[in-house]
């Protein structure tokens, strides 16, 4: 099975309790994969207490990807080429290109954002 990296707005849909994104990331079995682009993006809009002691359990069961030459680099070209046409912030160029770097599926509900990556996932069909 091809890795999966997840972007904020699935792993957000989870840790707010929501059914079909918990349903999702429990049936997999392999290693998944998060970029820390995604995780500061999560930590930034934690709140202090059980939130923030439930996101550091959470984020531990991922295999976080850190940015890199290469990865900062890809991901500025991406920003660059796909900025105007797509409206692709530097955060998902940057989670496209650890995506690309290390051979992986990008999951999340935002395709529009990442016409660079193939086969994007849509993990289940928002209410």
């Amino acid at each position: 099975m091809k890795k999966l990296l997840f972007d904020t707005d699935v792993l957000i849909e989870y840790l707010r309790g929501n059914e079909n994104a918990k349903a999702y990331l429990d049936q997999i079995e392999n290693v998944i994969y998060m970029s820390s682009v995604t995780m500061a993006e999560l930590y930034a809009g934690v709140r202090e207490g059980d939130e923030y002691t439930k996101l550091e359990i959470f984020i531990d069961t991922f295999e976080v990807i850190s940015l890199n030459k290469n990865i900062a680099k890809i991901g500025g070209l991406l920003r660059n080429q796909y900025k105007s046409t797509h409206g692709t912030g530097l955060a998902d160029a940057l989670i496209a290109a650890t995506a690309k770097t290390i051979n992986a599926q990008v999951v999340t509900f935002n395709s529009k954002h990442f016409p660079m990556c193939k086969d994007v996932i849509k993990p289940y069909e928002r209410n």
